[in-house]
Formats: structure tokens, C-alpha cells, sequence
């Protein structure tokens, strides 16, 4: 199959400071590195997709500036069709100013920049001409987001929705999102700050979750445990086979920053390729797992046969 993927949203100039601890409130910590790495969650995205085996096109907006130039040719590099990434000359290209830790973890905050200027006009109905699954975040406006997926729904494809930086969504957007993906937090305020079950517990126990989610009218749902795997939620699937638990890949962790981004781009790749959710979640899980253990993130990202050596051995 492999038909081609669409990825719907942000670009960002990732500013990163490495640091023995982040800072708490108010205070000054010393750091001990800086790099300028292209990053945007939607870019990100569309990387590692195409980066294992996707056909991918990205729709976003960037600057006309050297954040601008640096993003179109990694992204480009990578093999991802840049060719609806429209320049505005009037609005800067966005940018994420990122701290990271000696255990990888990090905090962000990001200036949306062109990404706020992103339109319902800039996803036209060709952009979708044999697109199997459409990815979208939430860096950019809701009503964008939306759009695509709508024009995207009504075109046959998969939408998957990573409801990521977190925001309430209306139920019109919740009902044409085939697959929601989401981190326990996420899950969690989706359904009213519902308690989570703890992360090593058995897939039992997520019935009430895949109950709530599918009420709301979301049927199928990967929540990630970040060192404790994930968990697929899928009421479509027979009875049984509805939940299923994906064990953590073990590495040593060096930067998180964008793991979930490889994550789900992985998860749109392998959906294209025709795999169940429970099958390409499994093969994320790897894929985000690998991210982590270089700095930066679209150039940590690994390559589909890297991976799959990882599914070989392990």
C-alpha cells in the first residue's frame, strides 16, 4: 500500500540549552550547550514518517528567513514534499525555546510565529488526492485543524489527531478523528480529569478509559506511558483484542525532546502501510524509543531498517 501521508501544521526553530537540571521558577541555572535544530511538532512529524518508508506532504508556513531556509531543507533532506509550505514575508518563522536536562527531559515554550497564520485556505480538497492517513497537532489554530480534517475525512483518509499542546476540541473535530493519540495527561483532562490507571497495570484495568473514550465518540485511542510503553484502545476490534499493551523499548535516554513526534509519525507510516493500530504502535514505540538516544530531533530520528533490526533482536 504505502499511499501517501499529508501532515497538516507547524515548523519551528527549536533553540535548545543543555543544562544539568531545568530551572525551577525564578531561577538561574548555568547551561552547558546550545543548537539551532529545525523542529515544529507537524515537521517533526512528517520527518520521521517519511524517514520510514512514507510518502509524505507537509502543509505549513514559514518566514521568509534563515529559520525559514533551515527548516524547508531539512525537511526536504528528508524526503518529505515541501512544495505546499507557503513563506509569508510578513510574519517570522516560529520558534520553540527548549531546556534539557542530563536525563533528557526537557520544557519547552513555543512563539507561534507564521505557524498562527496557517488557513482553512492553505488545505485545499487536492491536497488530499491519494492520501491514506492525515496527521495533525495542535500548534496551529483549531479552526485550521478542523478544516483538514474534514476535507481530509470526506477524501477517505485516516485522521489522526495528536491532541498535542493540549486544548479542548469541539465533538465535531473529536467525531472525525479516526485515531486519537494522546499521553496519560492528555487522556486524563480529555475525559474531565479522569484517573488514569497506574502505568505498569494490566490492560484490564483500561477498560473504564477505552469505555469513556468510546463515548465520546473516539473508538480508537493510543495512549503513550512514556518509559512504560503504551496502550491501544481500539472498540472496533473484535471482542478481546480491544486493548492491548505495547511493552517500552529500553535505551538510555539522552533527549526527549520530540520522541512523541517520531512516535506518531511512525504510527501515520506504518497506518499507510496498511498494519493495524496494535502492529504500528508496537513499531513506534521503537522508532520514538531510538529518537531519544541522540540530541536534537528530526536528525536523531531513525530509519525504517533501524528499527526494524531493534524488532529483529529483541
Amino acid at each position: 500500500m504505502n499511499r501517501r501521508i499529508v501532515v497538516v501544521g507547524s515548523l519551528n526553530a527549536d533553540l535548545t540549552i543543555y543544562c544539568e537540571r531545568l530551572p525551577l521558577p525564578g531561577e538561574t541555572v548555568h547551561g552547558n550547550g546550545f543548537a539551532v535544530n529545525p523542529g515544529g511538532k507537524s515537521a517533526n512529524q512528517a520527518v520521521a514518517a517519511s524517514k520510514l518508508g512514507g510518502t509524505v506532504t507537509l502543509i505549513g508556513a514559514v518566514g521568509n528567513d534563515s529559520n525559514g531556509d533551515m527548516l524547508l531543507t531539512s525537511t526536504e533532506g528528508a524526503g518529505v514534499d515541501v512544495s505546499r509550505v507557503r513563506r509569508s514575508a510578513d510574519v517570522a518563522t516560529g520558534v520553540a525555546v527548549i531546556a534539557v536536562d542530563t536525563n533528557g527531559e526537557n520544557n519547552i515554550i513555543i512563539s507561534a510565529g507564521a505557524n498562527g497564520t496557517l488557513a482553512p485556505a492553505d488545505v485545499p480538497a487536492d491536497a488530499f488526492d491519494d492520501a491514506a492517513v492525515l496527521c495533525l497537532c495542535l500548534e496551529v489554530s483549531l479552526e485550521t485543524v478542523e478544516a483538514a480534517a474534514k476535507t481530509a475525512h470526506d477524501a477517505g483518509a485516516t485522521v489522526l489527531l495528536n491532541l498535542s499542546p493540549f486544548a479542548e476540541i469541539p465533538q465535531s473535530l473529536a467525531a472525525l478523528s479516526d485515531v486519537l493519540l494522546v499521553n496519560a495527561h492528555e487522556a486524563s483532562m480529555f475525559l474531565g480529569d479522569a484517573e488514569m490507571p497506574h502505568p505498569g497495570a494490566h490492560a484490564s484495568a483500561w477498560e473504564p478509559v477505552r469505555s469513556q473514550f468510546a463515548e465520546r465518540g473516539l473508538e480508537r485511542v493510543l495512549v503513550t506511558l512514556g518509559s512504560h510503553g503504551s496502550v491501544v484502545l481500539d472498540s472496533l476490534a473484535a471482542s478481546g483484542e480491544q486493548i492491548s499493551r505495547i511493552a517500552p523499548t529500553k535505551v538510555s535516554a539522552v533527549d526527549t525532546t520530540g520522541a512523541g513526534d517520531a512516535f506518531t509519525g511512525a504510527v501515520a507510516a506504518r497506518l499507510a502501510a496498511g498494519v493495524t493500530l496494535a502492529e504500528a504502535a508496537a513499531f513506534a514505540s521503537v522508532a520514538a524509543a531510538l529518537a531519544t538516544t541522540k540530541k536534537g530531533t528530526q536528525a536523531a530520528y531513525p530509519g525504517a531498517e533501524e528499527v526494524l533490526e531493534h524488532l529483529r533482536i529483541s
